[in-house]
């Protein structure tokens, strides 16, 4: 959907592991992460992607959002998280948001 809006998609992961691996193949501006994946949840594939780009932009996007989840993402190095519940939308928003923040255009 993203890319039918005029996003440039370079990857997709279906797990957090996957995910660690494909930020550092893909050199993205933002990575849109998914909280619940199979073998690492994104917090930790979000900490493990900090830790090897400490500038990289990241947008927690789920369904399972609340106050203890936004802390732990924060703490996690995301900077910002999405309920899926707010559509894609405000996602898309959110990522032109950043995109803007670090001076790149989409």
């Amino acid at each position: 959907m993203l890319e039918l809006d005029g996003f440039e998609v370079v990857g997709q992961a279906a797990s957090g592991i996957d995910a660690v691996a494909q930020a550092k193949e893909a050199d993205p501006d933002v990575i849109v992460m998914d909280y619940k994946m199979p073998g690492m949840d994104g917090l930790e594939a979000s900490k493990s992607i900090r830790a090897n780009r400490p500038d990289q932009a990241i947008v927690l996007y789920t369904a399972y959002l609340d106050a203890e989840l936004e802390h732990q993402a924060k703490d996690a190095g995301v900077a910002m998280c999405v309920g899926k519940i707010e559509g894609l939308n405000q996602l898309e928003r959110h990522i032109t948001e950043l995109t803007r923040d670090l001076g790149r255009a989409i």
